[in-house]
């Protein structure tokens, strides 16, 4: 099937004038054009097409992509399985920089005192004062709060990273009972939401099974909460407070 320049760049959202620049430069050319010299396009080069958006994603440059994808010794097998590991790095990556914004938002809530370097070191390059005057009007006149800030004052900088150790931990074992199938009343779910209670506990402050219930619902009501842990795992969100709530009945 043939197609467009404009219909090719309505699909892949991107502009005529973009498909032209790729074209004048040997990087997409249309296998074909009309009797009157317009470009048409066929699936192959849609296919490469996406490849480069991929590639362009991924932040390579023009160059570098034509020479991959002129690589004579390459297969379409290759260039999907080089993007998976390339997207799947990205993932972790993004994955790690949101676990740092979260746990340098929990620092600045409770005014953590670290030197610019170790804060680097346990927070990464995120800001921690993004949301801190929110924190502390929502949660300011709670004992929570402030037996948070009391205990959180006193930690150093391996404090911080043992507790990002533990919490790495449990986010690892979280999405294996979610990606493995375990109902989130399961008997190992529910443990899972047992453990994630008492790091709250040991790290910062009580948080009896009614207080547990009340953070499951701010996770999924709450858009921020959410897609922390949706970028952890899809899905993860909703599993975590259904094994809180779970958690907390079985208890009861």
């Amino acid at each position: 099937m043939a197609y467009t320049v404009g219909q090719v760049a309505k699909a892949a959202r991107v502009t005529v004038r973009t498909l032209h620049h790729y074209d004048e430069i040997k990087l997409l050319s249309p296998s074909g054009r009309t009797a009157a010299g317009y470009r048409r396009y066929d699936d192959a080069d849609l296919e490469r097409l996406q490849h480069i958006r991929f590639y362009r994603e991924l932040g390579f440059p023009l160059e570098e992509i034509a020479a991959i994808l002129d690589d004579p010794t390459a297969d379409p097998a290759a260039h999907l399985r080089r993007q998976h590991d390339l997207l799947t790095g990205r993932i972790g990556k993004l994955q790690e920089m949101v676990a740092a914004i979260e746990i340098a938002m929990e620092a600045r809530r409770m005014e953590i005192n670290l030197t610019p370097a170790e804060r680097f070191e346990v927070f990464g390059g995120a800001d921690p004062d993004e949301h801190a005057e929110e924190a502390r009007e929502r949660w300011g006149d709670t004992e929570a709060y402030r037996e948070s800030s009391r205990r959180a004052a006193g930690y150093s900088k391996e404090d911080w990273l043992r507790h990002k150790a533990e919490q790495d931990d449990w986010n690892r074992r979280i999405v294996a009972a979610l990606t493995s199938g375990r109902p989130a009343d399961s008997a190992a779910a529910m443990a899972l939401a047992e453990e994630h209670r008492q790091l709250i506990v040991r790290w910062f402050y009580d948080c009896p099974y009614e207080v547990h219930t009340g953070l499951a619902d701010m996770y999924l009501a709450d858009p921020r909460f959410t897609a922390y842990y949706e970028t952890i795992a899809p899905g993860l969100a909703e599993y975590l407070a259904e094994a809180i709530h779970a958690n907390a009945i079985s208890r009861a």
